[in-house]
C-alpha cells in the first residue's frame, strides 16, 4: 500500500547517475535511426546533434559505460546500440498491462513501438463490465477484479495507468499489491508509491502549458505585454514623500 510520499528514484547501483539514465534513451533513438541507415560509426558531435544534447555531456555520460570512442573515427553504432540497450534493459522482454481502456489506452495498446524496444503488451485491463472480452490490438480487455491474477499469469513488473484521475491511486495500490515495481503513469494525478516502486509521469497538459509560456514570452520579444506587466497599471511620481535609505525620495503610486 502507499506510504504517503512520492518515491524518488536514486542513483543507479552502477553509479550511473539519473540525469544520465534519462538521456540514454535518447542516444538510443538516435542511434537506431544510424543503424537503420547502416551507418557504420559516428561522432560524439554528430550524435549529440542528433540526440539534441551537448557533446561534453555526451561523453560523459558515455564514460559510465566504458565508451570512450576511438580519436578520428568515433563510436561504433551497432556496438552501443547493444551497450546502451544492454544498460537500459532492453535485451529481454518486458511485459507490460495497461490499465484504463479509453481512447488513450486504446492508443497505446495499438502503438506498434513497444515490440522493437523490448517491451510486450500482455495485458488490457478497464472497471467497465461492458469491455470484458472486447479485443483491442487483437487482446481481449480483462477485469479489473481480475487484476491480481492477471498480473501474476503474465509475469507484469511493469503497469500503465491511462485512467481518469479519481481512480489512479486505487488503481497503483492495486498494481504494487500485485508485484509491479514501475509504474508509467498518464493519469494527472500525483502517484504515492511505497520505496522499491519506480514511477514515471506524462502528462501533456503540463507540456502544453510550457509551451504556452515559451509562446507569450515570444510574444513580449516582439512588443507585446506579457504576464503580470500587461496587468500592471502605469506607475506615476507623486509630490508625496517617504523616508528611504538616502532620505526623502518620491513616492510612486498607481496612475
Amino acid at each position: 500500500m502507499a506510504t504517503g510520499r512520492t518515491h524518488r528514484p536514486a542513483t543507479r547501483s552502477r553509479g550511473i547517475p539519473e540525469a544520465t539514465v534519462a538521456r540514454l534513451p535518447l542516444y538510443l533513438r538516435a542511434l537506431t535511426a544510424l543503424s537503420e541507415r547502416s551507418v557504420p560509426t559516428v561522432s560524439s558531435e554528430e550524435l549529440a546533434t542528433a540526440a539534441g544534447v551537448n557533446s561534453a555531456k555526451l561523453r560523459k555520460d558515455f564514460s559510465y559505460l566504458g565508451s570512450y570512442g576511438t580519436r578520428g573515427v568515433g563510436y561504433d553504432v551497432e556496438y552501443l546500440v547493444y551497450q546502451i540497450s544492454r544498460e537500459l534493459g532492453l535485451t529481454q522482454d518486458w511485459p507490460v498491462a495497461i490499465v484504463g481502456i479509453g481512447n488513450l489506452g486504446a492508443a497505446l495498446a495499438n502503438y506498434g513501438g513497444f515490440a522493437s524496444r523490448g517491451f510486450r503488451v500482455a495485458a488490457l485491463i478497464d472497471a467497465d463490465p461492458a469491455m470484458a472480452g472486447t479485443p483491442v490490438a487483437g487482446i481481449p480487455v480483462q477485469h479489473t477484479d481480475e487484476l491480481d491474477r492477471i498480473i501474476s499469469d503474465n509475469g507484469v513488473s511493469i503497469g500503465v495507468i491511462t485512467t481518469p484521475p479519481g481512480a489512479a491511486q486505487q488503481v497503483c495500490d492495486r498494481l504494487v499489491a500485485a508485484g509491479v515495481t514501475s509504474i508509467l503513469n498518464f493519469a494527472p494525478t500525483v502517484l504515492q508509491v511505497p520505496e522499491g516502486v519506480d514511477v514515471r509521469k506524462v502528462d501533456l497538459s503540463i507540456e502544453l502549458q510550457i509551451l504556452a509560456f515559451h509562446e507569450q514570452r515570444k510574444a513580449g520579444e516582439d512588443g507585446q505585454p506579457e504576464g503580470d506587466d500587461a496587468a500592471a497599471p502605469p506607475m506615476r511620481a507623486t509630490p508625496a514623500s517617504r523616508k528611504g535609505p538616502d532620505g526623502d525620495m518620491p513616492a510612486v503610486m498607481p496612475a
